[in-house]
């Protein structure tokens, strides 16, 4: 290459190193804003309950009217209960809770398309960020219930559980709702993971439990009601 065509070159690339740092800049400020906000939001609320589940469940599905029932059984007995703010069983949830004149939170994430706040809620905050918004929905959480759903749902539900064997968080009650829908992912996991491959160890099966019964899953939070995050901002 030629002096003259570096000598071109280097300027370019001077700026474009300047303006990649000022962008990375100003999105690590971005994220430290939502995660400050998150964290007073969260911190604002004791014994709370997270609900997991597809945002496509209309209000005649059975899971939703399932969630609908435990937001409001959470809600008579002074739990808050937390969703991710949108359609299906995160408004069931929701609704439940505030049908009953308790206190439901939306945690709302900024999407193209299929995920609005739902009407239920009685305090909400929009993310832009899925991994801040995640930390938020779980790190508070006295308990975590998650019924049937898809991509989103799974993928909530495998970082819990990774961060309880991992011991990254409080071993808190991960609730799976519906045998149907999760007694075939756990015979994978007991059957191919554990007993064939080897890729869990023994115990971690039992990180989580399946359930049909709202009132097992409302004994169970009842019985763990003292447990609170160590991720949580502790109150001057």
């Amino acid at each position: 290459m030629t002096d003259k065509k570096l000598k071109a070159i280097t300027p370019l690339r001077s700026a474009i190193h300047e303006l990649l740092n000022h962008e990375a800049e100003e999105r690590v400020e971005r994220i430290e804003k939502e995660f400050k906000a998150g964290f007073e939001k969260v911190n604002s609320y004791i014994n709370t309950v997270t609900v997991f589940g597809s945002a496509r469940f209309l209000d005649d599905n059975q899971y939703y009217k399932q969630a609908r029932k435990l937001g409001s059984e959470l809600a008579n007995i002074d739990f808050t209960v937390i969703t991710g703010g949108g359609g299906g069983i995160m408004e069931a949830a929701n609704r439940g809770a505030y049908e009953a004149g308790g206190k439901s939170v939306g945690f709302n994430i900024e999407l193209p398309h299929e995920q609005n706040l739902n009407p239920y809620t009685t305090d909400s905050m929009a993310f832009r960020y899925f991994f801040a918004r995640k930390v938020m929905l779980v790190y508070a959480a006295s308990a975590l219930v998650c019924f049937p759903g898809g991509f989103g749902t799974l993928d909530e539900l495998f970082e819990v559980i990774t961060l309880v064997q991992t011991k990254k968080m409080p071993a808190v009650p991960i609730i799976l709702m519906g045998s149907e829908f999760w007694l075939p992912l756990d015979t994978f996991f007991r059957n191919s993971m554990l007993e064939k491959l080897g890729t869990i160890s023994y115990g971690d099966e039992d990180l989580y439990m399946i359930t049909d019964d709202i009132k097992d899953v409302v004994k169970i939070i009842q019985a763990n009601q003292e447990i609170s995050s160590v991720y949580t901002i502790p109150k001057n």
